[in-house]
């Protein structure tokens, strides 16, 4: 990795976390592509690159949500029950099943642009005053499965999937964000670390690029710590527009990618 290299992936991480820390979403589902079209990581290298980054962009955002008393309770542990065995199974079908790219862009694409763009219409005209259902613990610990396997297999952040489900079922953003956080950073910690002990056992770029992965990251662990303290300057309208915004521009990035 040149100097180059590193100060890019620094920046992006920075950037990026900063504007997705305030509401849950990691940041590595848009530093995916960038890693892929600018800094050149192969594939499946890919993803344990993205989970490392993760695991040493995670605590910034953590520490702050934990010194504000946010951390904990039981969403929290609800997602990281399903989300850390999913991250296992998602890493052994990335290496030995090798999935195409393309399904997984089309499926983020087809859920996240439409919840995206209601998420907005819903915080700009909100609906008649009702009280929403909440998703059931089964359901939820369901939904965290089903992420950590997207997040084994692509390593991307579970909140960028998490978050605009929870929030749009009814949960405040101020509730889901350090909770989405906290699932991303336990299940990343597992799922880098299963990659790396797959490497060992198969032929192929199977392990983290170590030296990009933490320049992005250490980009990453000051943005989130910023972005979390920018959280309570936030009100819960803002938050849930910045939440709609993001899914909908993850949804477009890959309807394009799709579509090239």
């Amino acid at each position: 990795m040149t100097w180059s290299t590193g100060l890019l992936g620094f920046v992006a991480g920075l950037l990026i976390s900063v504007a997705t820390s305030p509401v849950g979403v990691s940041g590595a589902v848009f530093l995916l592509p960038v890693q892929v079209s600018a800094l050149g990581v192969p594939s499946p290298a890919v993803t344990p690159t993205n989970l490392l980054y993760n695991v040493v962009a995670g605590p910034g955002a953590l520490l702050r949500y934990w010194r504000a008393g946010q951390l904990g309770g039981p969403l929290t542990r609800l997602l990281i029950v399903g989300t850390v065995p999913g991250v296992v199974i998602g890493g052994m079908i990335r290496v030995f099943a090798v999935p195409g790219p393309r399904i997984f862009r089309l499926l983020i694409a087809a859920l996240l642009l439409p919840l995206g763009l209601w998420l907005c219409r819903r915080t700009v005209r909100p609906a008649p005053t009702r009280t929403p259902r909440r998703p059931s613990p089964r359901a939820t610990r369901a939904l965290a499965l089903a992420v950590g396997v997207a997040g084994g297999i692509y390593g991307i952040g579970g909140g960028s999937l998490l978050g605009p489900i929870l929030v749009g079922r009814g949960a405040p953003v101020t509730t889901v964000a350090p909770a989405a956080l906290a699932s991303t950073f336990v299940t990343s910690v597992v799922g880098a670390a299963t990659y790396t002990l797959l490497s060992l056992a198969v032929a192929g770029d199977v392990a983290p690029d170590w030296p990009l992965g933490l320049s992005c990251g250490i980009g990453g662990l000051v943005g989130g710590y910023l972005g979390a303290r920018l959280q309570p300057l936030l009100p819960e309208t803002a938050l849930r527009f910045l939440l709609g915004t993001l899914a909908t521009g993850i949804g477009t990035l890959y309807a394009v990618q799709i579509l090239r």
